[in-house]
């Protein structure tokens, strides 16, 4: 009879993964947008090609198992051992390993399951490809939790401004979150109505050069006063337009999951360095909606067009319900306006080339904007020559700006946008 000893491993092993790692691996499986990109679906003959939904338990422990792997906390020879020779101990081993693993998860707070296992009828095999154990991790889904989220949004924030180290766009990490406020401190002649913010130092001096004495206590006059000028930190309302049509995943490239990164980070940012902004998510495609916070991880592409209008129709809605100093919309896209919702509730679509009534209409929706006080800051995925002239036209109509970026610098580009923005001198 032959015997497998598994010296290396048990299922403790389970509480030695980092998870906050492991959760930053799992970012892109986390947050996944209905990209069906390339690669070996399984190298390494863990699932089956019925495997269930992409947010199945089964589907996590796959791509748990994967990033363990790729972070090199399991290699190859790691693996081998802990499976055996692939028979059903060796399996049991395995799953409970990676059902471990999700539990810490959950008990961490960072993930939830949606429904209790619900084991198939019949007498099958506990493990093992068709086995109840299988079978029931492909009908429990999951969920990130507020918390795990949460974490996303900070990850994200962190690589994104981790680029930029102290001073401007560099490779180096940092562990610095600017706050996009600069320092002053130049000082001025008290005023009736002025906060009394007292430069010490300036107000002593003119004291002495007035009297010449430094006799104490000083003879100070209303005219010696000094205060330092400080920056005005405003309100802002800001509304995050999100592009959700096709074209966000088509040409071999998924921009969607980036874009959802980069709504996690802003708004980690703004919750925890302007808690008196606000912000807020919208989705754009044949149609448009308002979604929660929690709801962006799950947020999917479809065969949609692009009604920009009716994008920008619901974001001047909801900033118009905000009462802030300052409000903005920024706008992630890939496309060319090419839907718009009629009066009578039916969508019109054109995807031939930049419809003269649907530009009309979308560009009728930016001149309200830019009636009401609101720039629209657009991001480009793209550089065809309609949209460039289109984003041109948009930017001039509401005083925005406009960015011609790519997946790998949005983020950078939205943040240091959005830092920006935030101060004004008060002389």
């Amino acid at each position: 009879m032959r015997f497998h000893t598994y010296s290396k491993f048990s299922p403790e092993s389970a509480d030695a993964v980092d998870l906050q790692a492991l959760l930053d691996n799992l970012a892109d499986f986390l947050l996944q947008s209905g990209f069906a990109g390339g690669g070996d679906p399984d190298p390494w003959g863990f699932r089956d090609l019925d495997q269930g939904g992409d947010r199945s338990l089964d589907a996590l422990r796959q791509a748990i198992l994967d990033a363990l792997i790729k972070s090199g906390q399991f290699t190859p020879e790691m693996l081998e051992a802990l499976r055996g020779d692939g028979d059903e101990l060796s399996e049991e081993k395995l799953s409970t390993l990676l059902d471990d693993i999700v539990q810490r998860l959950i008990a961490e707070g960072f993930l939830k399951m949606e429904k209790p296992p619900q084991a198939p009828a019949g007498h099958q095999s506990m493990f093992g490809p068709g086995g109840l154990a299988k079978a029931a991790a492909q009908d429990v889904n999951f969920d990130l939790t507020s918390k795990g989220i949460d974490f996303l949004g900070y990850k994200s924030l962190r690589g994104i401004l981790g680029g930029f180290g102290k001073s401007n766009f560099g490779s180096h990490d940092t562990p610095y979150l600017a706050t996009g406020i600069e320092a002053d401190a130049g000082s001025k002649p008290y005023e009736f109505g002025d906060a009394l913010n007292l430069d010490v130092n300036e107000t002593l001096r003119n004291a002495m050069l007035r009297t010449g004495s430094l006799a104490v206590p000083m003879d100070l006059d209303y005219a010696d006063l000094m205060v330092r000028q400080s920056e005005y930190r405003s309100s802002c309302a800001t509304v995050l337009m999100l592009d959700c049509s096709h074209s966000m995943i088509l040409y071999g490239e998924d921009r969607f999951t980036p874009a959802k990164k980069v709504a996690l980070a802003l708004t980690h940012l703004i919750q925890t360095q302007f808690p008196g902004d606000s912000i807020k998510t919208i989705l754009f495609h044949d149609s448009a909606e308002e979604i929660p916070l929690g709801a962006l991880a799950k947020a999917q592409v479809g065969p949609y067009h692009t009604n920009t209008a009716e994008g920008l129709k619901l974001a001047r809605r909801i900033l118009m319900a905000q009462k802030k100093d300052m409000r903005q919309i920024v706008m992630i896209t890939d496309g060319k306006p090419s839907a718009l919702t009629m009066p009578d509730g039916q969508i019109y679509k054109n995807s031939m080339g930049l419809d003269a009534f649907v530009l009309q209409e979308t560009l009728t929706e930016v001149a309200a904007c830019r009636k009401s006080g609101i720039p629209v800051n657009t991001f480009m995925l793209a550089r065809d020559r309609a949209l460039v002239e289109f984003v041109k036209m948009v930017s001039a109509i509401t005083k925005g700006r406009a960015y011609f970026t790519n997946t790998m610098t949005l983020g950078q580009f939205i943040l240091m946008d959005f830092l920006k923005r935030k101060t004004k001198k008060v002389s």
